[in-house]
């Protein structure tokens, strides 16, 4: 409900993500895992309570230019 593939909702798209950290995996595990602002604006990301390895699937995909 936050994000989209290439445009802003909330947060930002998963493209813009993906060109801002490439190769960053265990950094993006790490906020989505903890949150938190000023990133992206002012608007705060909550932790995320998903299981470790579907955090780390998702980071991972980010990482890697979150390709559809």
């Amino acid at each position: 409900a936050c994000h989209a593939q290439d445009r802003k909702v909330v947060g930002p798209s998963f493209n813009d993500i993906a060109k801002k950290y490439p190769s960053k995996a265990d950094y993006l595990a790490g906020k989505i895992k903890t949150g938190g602002s000023g990133v992206w604006g002012t608007i705060p990301m909550p932790a995320q309570t998903a299981p470790d390895g579907d955090i780390k699937t998702i980071a991972n995909w980010l990482a890697s230019g979150a390709a559809k």
